[in-house]
C-alpha cells in the first residue's frame, strides 16, 4: 500500500461488542468492500495490525490511491474481472512501502436485485509461510530428481504390488529399454525365473517391517533377452501411517565381474586355449630365464617350437637388438624378475628370427607369483610392429607436406635448404631462394570462396612442379606463399631466368576457371653465398625482396640487395603500426567455439587475436605475430592477450554462463622469466576458478624448452590451468616424449582433418591420436571442422570436442556471449 499516515492500535472490543462486526474486523485477513467507482467502502481492522493503517482512512478512497503501483499492476485485472461479474482469484506478491508478502487474494462481485454488478467483496489472507515452503519442497523434489535421474548407477522407485513408479537413464541403458517401455512393467516381469522367490521373500521381510534394507545379487533379463547381472540395494519409504509407500531400489550392473569369477574358475582350464588364441606373442620363463611355454605366435616369430623352446635359455629364442645401431638389446625380462615390476621395451627394438630376418616389436615383461606373492616366473608379451612403423612414418611424411598440395612445408624446405646450403659450401658453388607469394589471392578467396581459392593453390603448386627439374624443391610454406629451391645456380641471373619463366608460362596459361581475375605473382630471390651465409638468413632476405616486389607493384621478382635492410619495409611498418594499436587499443580478442562432439553444445572457446579497425583487419595475425615475436613486443601483447581472456571468462562465469577459454602462448612468452609469476597474478585479480583457463603451447615449444618446459608445465598445473598440445603430430618426437609431459588436451591439427572423410591414410592419424589420447587419459579437439562428413567421422572416432568453421567462426565476445 501507498504510505498513509498511521495511529495507534485501538483497544480491544467489549463482551458485548456486535459479533459480527467483531469477527470480521479480528479475521487474520484483509477483508474490503470496493464499489463499482473502485472506491473502498469498507475496509477491516485487519489493515492496522498488516500496515499499521487504520481503517478509516482507507476508506472513501480510490484503489489507485491507496495500492502501490506494483501490487495495482499485479492484482488490478483481479478486480476488474470481478467488477464485470466473475469472480477471481489472486496470488502472488503484495507490497506496502519496502514489504513483501505472498498473498492469496479472493474477488467475489456483489449484485444488487437486478444482477448488476454494485461492488466486490475481497479477502486476502497471508500466505508467505506456507509458499516459502512449498517453494523449498518444489526445491528439494527437483534435488532428489536430478540426484536420481543422473545417478551413475541404475535407480527405480517400486511399488508395494511390484510396478515400476520411476526409473532413470543408467536402468534404462542396463536393460535396454526405454522409460516408457519400463514403467509398463511388473519387477517380477524382468527377474530371472530362478530368482523370483528369494527375491519376493526378502521384499516381503522388508514390507512387514523385519528389516529395514536388504542387498542381494539376482539377475534380470536385457530387452534383447541376454541376462544381466545386478547387485541390489533396496530400502523402503513409508507413509505417514507407517504403511510402506515405495521401495528405493539402487542397482548396479555386476555382468563384468560376474564374468570374471566365471573365468577365474575356468582358468586353469582357458588359460592355454587364451594364449594360443591371443593376437601376441606370450613367452614364458621360471627364475633362471628358462623358457616354460610359448603359444603360437610367440612359436612364428621366433621360429623356434614349443617342444624345441621348452628348458632353454630365454637369450637363445628371444633375441633382440637395436634397430639403428644393430648391437644387441638388454632383455627386459631380467630387470622385470630382478626389481619385481613391469618393464616396458624401449627404443627401436628388432627381434631377430631363428632363420635371420628381423621383426620390430614392442613388448613388456613381468613377474608372476605364486598365490603367497612369491616371484617364480617372469612372463613376455610382445608384439609385431610394423604396420605401426608405417603409420608414423607416414604420419612423419604428413607432418611435413602440404596436404593441400602435397608439397614440402616449411619444415622440410629448412632442411633440404641446409643440405643444398652445406653441398654448396662444400663444392664452392652457388644456390639460389625464390620466395612467391600469389597477388591479391585474399581477393580470390572472399569472392570466390576457399573451395576456389584452394583449387588455384593445387593449379599453381602443379604450375611449378612441372616447370621446375626434380632436383628443385618447390614448397607451400603458409596460405599463398611458396618457395623453390635451386641447388645449382651460376649467377643471380640464372635464377632470375627461372624466375621469368615461371611467371611468363603462368600468364600465359592462365586457369580457365579463373579467367574474371589477373592472375599474378611476386617473388624475391636470395643467393647463398652472395646475399646469405645461412637457411634463416636467405630465408629472411628473399622475403625481403619478395616484399619489395609487392612494394613495387607486384607482378615482378626483386633479386636481393643490402640496400633492402636487412627486414623488410613493410615489417617494420607493421612493427610501428603494431606499438600505436597496442597503446590505442585497438587489439581485440575473438572467440572461435569449441563444442561437444556428440550434443553440439558449446562447451568452450579459443580466444583468437585480431587487430581490426571498424569490423576489418588492419593486419592478419599472421602478419603481425612474427613481428612482435621479432620485436619483443610479444610479452607485452600475449600479457595483454592473457589478461583480457580472465577478464572475459571471469565476466562470463559471474553471469552463469562459464566456459573454458584456451589461450595460445608463444614461445617467447612462455619462456619469458616470471610467466608463472605472471599467471598466478591474474587469475587472483580476475577472481577467475582456474579451470576455465587452458593454455596451448606448440609442441616444438614444449621440446624445445627441454626440462625448463617440463618444470615449468607442472608449475603451472599446480595453479589449477590445463595445458594443451597444439598442432599435435606436426613433430615426431611427440609420440616418444608425450608422457613424460603434463599434458591435458591433444590438438588434431587442421591438416589432418581436411581430408579425413575421404583420404585412408588422414583418418588413420586422426584415429591414431584419439586412441593414444584416450589410453593417456588425455581429451581430443579437432581443430578446422569445415563439413558434417568430418564431424561425423571424428564424433564416431571418439573425438570429444569439435571447433572450425561449421561451428562458427572467430567471433566478437559480443556475439560469443549471445551464442552462449
Amino acid at each position: 500500500m501507498q504510505q498513509i499516515e498511521t495511529d495507534h492500535q485501538p483497544r480491544p472490543a467489549s463482551p458485548d461488542t456486535d459479533w459480527p462486526a467483531h469477527v470480521i474486523h479480528g479475521a487474520p485477513a484483509l477483508i474490503t468492500y470496493i464499489d463499482c467507482d473502485q472506491r473502498f467502502r469498507f475496509a477491516n481492522a485487519a489493515h492496522q495490525s498488516w500496515f499499521g493503517v487504520r481503517p478509516e482512512r482507507i476508506v472513501g478512497r480510490l484503489v489507485a490511491e491507496v495500492l502501490d503501483a506494483a501490487s495495482l499492476q499485479s492484482a488490478g485485472n483481479c478486480l476488474e474481472q470481478a467488477l464485470r461479474g466473475a469472480p477471481s482469484v489472486y496470488e502472488g506478491e503484495m507490497f506496502s512501502g519496502d514489504a513483501r508478502c505472498y498473498v492469496h487474494g479472493s474477488f467475489q462481485p456483489d449484485f444488487d436485485s437486478d444482477g448488476h454488478v454494485r461492488g466486490v467483496f475481497t479477502v486476502f489472507i497471508d500466505i508467505t509461510e506456507r509458499h516459502a515452503l512449498e517453494t523449498r519442497l518444489r526445491e528439494s523434489e527437483q534435488r532428489f530428481y536430478g540426484a536420481f535421474q543422473h545417478a551413475a548407477i541404475g535407480m527405480g522407485l517400486v511399488a508395494p504390488d511390484g510396478r515400476l513408479l520411476r526409473v532413470n537413464a543408467a536402468l534404462c541403458h542396463m536393460l535396454g529399454y526405454r522409460e516408457d517401455e519400463l514403467l509398463t512393467l511388473n519387477i517380477r516381469d524382468i527377474t530371472y525365473p530362478d530368482d523370483v522367490a528369494k527375491s519376493h521373500a526378502m521384499a516381503m521381510e522388508l514390507m512387514d517391517g523385519h528389516r529395514d534394507s536388504y542387498q542381494l545379487e539376482k539377475r534380470y533379463f536385457h530387452r534383447d533377452g541376454h541376462v544381466v547381472h545386478v547387485q541390489l540395494s533396496v530400502s523402503l519409504v513409508r507413509a505417514p501411517d507407517g504403511t510402506p509407500f515405495h521401495a528405493v531400489a539402487q542397482i548396479q550392473d555386476i555382468s563384468q565381474r560376474k564374468a570374471y569369477e566365471e573365468a577365474l574358475f575356468r582358468e586353469r582350464e582357458l588359460a592355454e586355449v587364451t594364449l594360443r588364441s591371443i593376437g601376441d606373442a606370450v613367452i614364458t620363463t621360471d627364475l633362471q630365464l628358462n623358457i616354460t611355454s610359448l603359444n603360437p605366435i610367440a612359436e612364428a616369430m621366433t621360429g623356434w617350437s614349443h617342444s624345441e623352446a621348452l628348458g632353454q635359455p630365454i637369450s637363445d629364442v628371444f633375441q633382440l637388438i637395436s634397430g639403428e645401431s644393430r648391437a644387441p638389446m638388454h632383455n627386459p625380462l631380467l630387470d622385470a624378475i630382478t626389481r619385481d615390476t613391469i618393464v616396458e621395451l624401449r627404443g627401436n627394438a628388432m627381434l631377430v628370427h631363428r632363420n635371420g630376418f628381423e621383426t620390430p616389436v614392442e613388448d613388456s615383461a613381468a613377474s608372476i607369483h605364486d598365490h603367497a606373492g612369491n616371484v617364480i616366473g617372469g612372463v613376455l608379451v610382445f608384439h609385431d610392429v610394423s604396420a605401426t612403423r608405417a603409420l608414423v612414418l607416414k604420419m612423419a611424411h604428413m607432418a611435413q607436406h602440404d596436404t593441400l598440395t602435397g608439397l614440402p612445408n616449411r619444415s622440410l624446405l629448412q632442411s633440404r635448404l641446409e643440405q643444398v646450403v652445406t653441398a654448396a659450401r662444400r663444392r664452392r658453388g652457388r644456390a639460389a631462394l625464390i620466395f612467391i607469394n600469389i597477388d591479391h589471392f585474399k581477393q580470390i578467396n572472399d569472392t570466390l570462396g576457399h573451395k576456389t581459392g584452394d583449387h588455384l593453390l593445387r593449379l599453381f603448386a602443379n604450375h611449378l612442379r612441372n616447370l621446375l627439374r626434380s632436383e628443385n624443391t618447390v614448397s607451400r610454406t603458409a596460405g599463398d606463399e611458396f618457395m623453390v629451391v635451386l641447388p645449382h645456380v651460376d649467377s643471380a641471373a640464372e635464377a632470375g631466368k627461372i624466375c621469368e619463366l615461371l611467371m611468363r608460362r603462368w600468364q600465359e596459361q592462365p586457369p580457365t576457371e579463373l579467367t574474371e581475375f589477373t592472375l599474378s605473382f611476386s617473388a624475391g630471390i636470395s643467393l647463398y653465398p652472395d646475399d646469405a651465409q645461412d637457411v634463416e638468413s636467405m630465408i629472411r632476405h628473399a622475403d625481403t625482396a619478395m616484399y619489395e616486389a609487392k612494394m613495387q607493384g607486384r607482378n615482378s621478382y626483386r633479386l636481393f640487395a643490402p640496400s633492402m635492410t636487412e627486414r623488410p619495409a613493410a615489417q617494420l611498418r607493421i612493427e610501428r603500426d603494431l606499438r600505436k594499436a597496442m597503446r590505442r587499443g585497438d587489439l581485440q580478442l575473438h572467440y572461435q567455439p569449441k563444442v561437444d562432439a556428440r550434443t553440439g553444445t558449446v562447451v568452450g572457446a579459443e580466444a583468437l587475436l585480431r587487430w581490426q579497425v571498424d569490423g576489418r583487419d588492419v593486419y592478419r595475425p599472421d602478419q603481425f605475430v612474427p613481428v612482435a615475436e621479432e620485436s619483443g613486443l610479444i610479452g607485452p601483447l600475449g600479457k595483454w592477450a592473457l589478461q583480457e581472456a580472465c577478464r572475459q571468462a571471469a565476466e562470463w562465469h559471474r553471469a552463469g554462463r562459464s566456459v573454458a577459454i584456451a589461450v595460445n602462448v608463444a614461445p617467447p612468452q612462455f619462456l619469458q622469466p616470471g610467466f608463472h609469476e605472471t599467471l598466478r597474478t591474474l587469475l587472483h585479480e580476475s577472481a577467475l576458478p582456474p579451470g576455465l583457463i587452458e593454455l596451448e603451447l606448440t609442441e616444438r615449444m614444449v621440446m624445445s624448452g627441454g626440462d625448463h618446459s617440463r618444470v615449468l608445465m607442472h608449475r603451472i598445473k599446480e595453479l589449477g590451468i590445463s595445458l594443451a598440445l597444439d598442432d599435435f603430430g606436426t613433430g615426431y618426437s611427440s609420440l616418444s616424449y608425450l608422457k613424460h609431459f603434463p599434458i591435458d588436451v591433444l590438438k588434431i591439427p587442421r591438416t589432418f582433418v581436411r581430408d579425413i572423410a575421404t583420404d585412408t591414410d588422414s583418418a588413420a592419424i586422426a584415429d591414431a591420436i584419439i586412441t593414444m589420447a584416450q589410453s593417456m587419459e588425455m581429451s581430443v579437439v579437432a581443430e578446422g571442422v569445415e563439413t558434417e562428413e568430418q564431424a561425423e567421422y571424428l564424433r564416431e572416432a571418439g573425438c570429444a570436442l569439435l571447433q572450425g568453421f561449421l561451428y562458427g567462426a572467430p567471433m566478437p565476445a559480443e556475439e560469443f556471449a549471445l551464442l552462449l
